[in-house]
C-alpha cells in the first residue's frame, strides 16, 4: 500500500502536499483539507492524526490511512449534492470528508460505542449532514436508498457479497469497496441500466465485512446541516 512521507511542513499541509501528488480531484484535497482528522483519533494518539497511516480507534478497527479515504472519494466521483450511504462508520472521518464534498450521508456501523464516539468527533469537528446508525452494514439501509454513491470501508470475500448493497444504488450511482481475502483490491461497481459494471483499482486492506448483525431500530443520531 501506497504511503506518502515528507518532512518540514506541518501536519495538514504536509499531508496535503503529499495527496496533491496522487490525488487528482481538487473537491477531494478540499474536503481532506478541510476535515480536522485529529478530531477523530484517541487523544493517546493525537500526534500522529495528519500521518499518512491508519492508526487503532479500539474495537478492533482503525481510522483509515488518508490517502485510502482520499482515493476511494476520488473513485466515487462525487460532485456535491448526492445521497450518500457510509458502510463502516467508524471513526467518522470518512463520513466527515464525504459530508465535507457537500454529500448527504447514511452512516451504518456494527459497533455501537465507536458510533457514540463518531457522533462526538463530528460535533467537535463542526461536521453536519450526517446520518449514524448502528446495524448491519452488510445489509446497508434500504429504507433510505437509492443512493448516488455507495462507501465500504470493510472487504468483501467476493464481490456478490455486496449485491444486497449495489441493489440500492441509484441508476447511474458508484459503489467502491474493498473486495477480497488475503489479496484485496478496491473495485469500483457502476449501475448502469438494469444491471452493473465493475472494475478493479487499487490494492488495499481492510478489516473483513461482517455480515449477519441485528437490523437497525432507528436511526442513533441524526446531524441537520
Amino acid at each position: 500500500m501506497r504511503e506518502i512521507i515528507w518532512d518540514g511542513m506541518d501536519g495538514r499541509a504536509r499531508l496535503l502536499d503529499g495527496l496533491r501528488r496522487v490525488i487528482d480531484d481538487d473537491r477531494v484535497l478540499d474536503a481532506v483539507g478541510a476535515v480536522p482528522r485529529d478530531a477523530f483519533v484517541p487523544d493517546a494518539l493525537r500526534e500522529f492524526a495528519w500521518d499518512d497511516r491508519a492508526l487503532p480507534i479500539g474495537c478492533d478497527q482503525t481510522i483509515s490511512q488518508p490517502y485510502v479515504v482520499a482515493r476511494m472519494c476520488e473513485l466515487l466521483e462525487l460532485r456535491g449534492g448526492e445521497r450518500v450511504l457510509d458502510v463502516g462508520t467508524g471513526s467518522g472521518y470518512h463520513a466527515a470528508v464525504l459530508a465535507a464534498m457537500g454529500a448527504e450521508v447514511w452512516s451504518i456501523e456494527r459497533h455501537a460505542p465507536l458510533t457514540e464516539a463518531a457522533a462526538a468527533a463530528l460535533e467537535r469537528a463542526g461536521i453536519t449532514g450526517i446520518h449514524l446508525v448502528v446495524g448491519d452494514g452488510c445489509a446497508g439501509l434500504p429504507d433510505h436508498a437509492p443512493y448516488d454513491a455507495i462507501n465500504v470501508a470493510a472487504a468483501a470475500d467476493r464481490l456478490e457479497d455486496l449485491d444486497a448493497l449495489r441493489a440500492q444504488l441509484a441508476p447511474g450511482g458508484r459503489l467502491v469497496a474493498p473486495v477480497g481475502g488475503a489479496d484485496q483490491r478496491l473495485v469500483v461497481v457502476r449501475r448502469e441500466g438494469p444491471g452493473w459494471v465493475s472494475t478493479d483499482a487499487d490494492p488495499v486492506r481492510f478489516v473483513p465485512l461482517v455480515p449477519d448483525f441485528p437490523s437497525p431500530t432507528g436511526i442513533f443520531r441524526r446531524q441537520g446541516r
